[in-house]
């Protein structure tokens, strides 16, 4: 059995490697170690096993560690920036609960969006353990130059190229993914951005080519090592696959092999098993995380963990559920301000409840509210009427 001790937040806790996140803070302990990644705790420099059935094959001995230009982290797993997911609040949320690395929603080069609230907004930086990471997106060399230069000013410590997005306003403008079939652009645009932020790693973010004829994967990869580029995320999907179907990864595999630099692969990751699997047949340094970790904010740290061996669950705690998803909700409603922060806040609930007993009828009403308060009491009764066990409270 467990040991517990008495918490300064009035609970039992474990003893002190984890701080409880209770809504008022606490800087003690409080949830099972088995129950979600610890926050503070030192991470080892650990071989990396194969989290399987098994959990006996081990498949790699590389330190665990990625290194992009200057900077190195203790982790090979990274969030992907998700435009309307991955904002401020879900940043830190992600932060507090063991995510090492995240790349923030990327903001447009085009100069006459760049003093918009949107805008605005998407460059708030998050306090993390790993480097200030933004990502830009464009398809004209001077104004990403531009947008390089601006983001290095307002503290960037890398910045990232889209090459990735297949998103249809994205593409229309010719940037994005769209990029992937104009290989003499590819390279005008990270020569230029590389050029102009001498200082700071650039990072690319592509997807493995055009469409199934034309994946370039490998002729963009090396583009890129050419232009300077000093890490390369790759999603295991075309362009035109957008995200059908499965991800490939033997792309990926091909792309490693071709180049000197970190790759990540991307697509379709969503547990700590799936994560050893790609890590494994790609060679790849480290995986990104995208949209599986909507309404998961703990997943990437427990995808961290389950490469380490350290076996921490894919789920937390009901009760812990419930404490997050108050925080998040609050942190929605006082960054967007609360007309938005409610509207935000919807995508959010319905992720966070997919699984949930109860969610359908619950989102239902939920998603009529219109006001911060009303929001905040919904999610109280609606875990008060519902059981872990899936049956609603007597």
């Amino acid at each position: 059995m467990q040991r517990t001790i008495s918490c300064t937040c009035g609970k039992s806790r474990p003893p002190p490697t984890e701080r409880c996140i209770t809504a008022g803070g606490c800087s003690g302990a409080q949830f099972p170690q088995s129950s979600i990644w610890p926050f503070n705790r030192p991470r080892p420099a650990a071989i990396i096993r194969c989290p399987d059935s098994t959990n006996a094959r081990h498949y790699s001995q590389r330190p665990f560690l990625l290194r992009i230009g200057t900077h190195t982290v203790d982790t090979r797993v990274v969030l992907a920036p998700m435009v309307g997911v991955t904002d401020h609040p879900y940043r830190q949320l992600c932060a507090r609960l063991g995510t090492r690395l995240a790349i923030a929603e990327m903001v447009s080069a085009d100069t006459r969006l760049w003093n918009t609230r949107k805008s605005r907004l998407r460059r708030t930086a998050t306090a993390s353990s790993g480097p200030r990471w933004v990502q830009i997106v464009g398809n004209d060399p001077a104004q990403m130059a531009g947008a390089a230069r601006q983001q290095a000013e307002l503290g960037a410590e890398i910045i990232d190229i889209n090459m990735g997005c297949p998103a249809k306003n994205v593409y229309r403008r010719a940037a994005g993914s769209a990029l992937l079939r104009d290989e003499p652009l590819v390279g005008a645009i990270l020569a230029a951005v590389v050029s102009a932020v001498p200082e700071l790693p650039v990072t690319l973010k592509i997807r493995t080519g055009w469409d199934r004829s034309m994946r370039n994967g490998v002729r963009i990869a090396r583009i890129a090592e050419d232009c300077g580029i000093r890490a390369l995320s790759v999603h295991g999907r075309t362009r035109a696959d957008r995200f059908t179907g499965e991800a490939e990864y033997a792309t990926i595999r091909d792309i490693v092999a071709s180049v000197n630099m970190p790759v990540i692969a991307n697509g379709d990751i969503d547990s700590g098993a799936k994560a050893a699997e790609v890590l494994r047949f790609t060679g790849a340094a480290a995986v990104m995380i995208g949209r599986a970790a909507q309404g998961k904010p703990w997943l990437c740290a427990s995808v961290d963990g389950a490469l380490r061996a350290e076996h921490l669950a894919q789920t937390p705690p009901r009760a812990l559920l419930h404490r997050l998803m108050l925080e998040h909700l609050q942190a929605l409603h006082d960054f967007y301000g609360e007309a938005q922060g409610v509207r935000t806040a919807r995508k959010h609930v319905g992720w966070y409840l997919a699984e949930q007993p109860g969610a359908r009828a619950f989102l239902g009403s939920f998603h009529a509210l219109a006001g911060a308060s009303e929001q905040l009491q919904a999610l109280d009764e609606y875990f008060e009427r519902t059981t872990e066990e899936g049956g609603m409270a007597a």
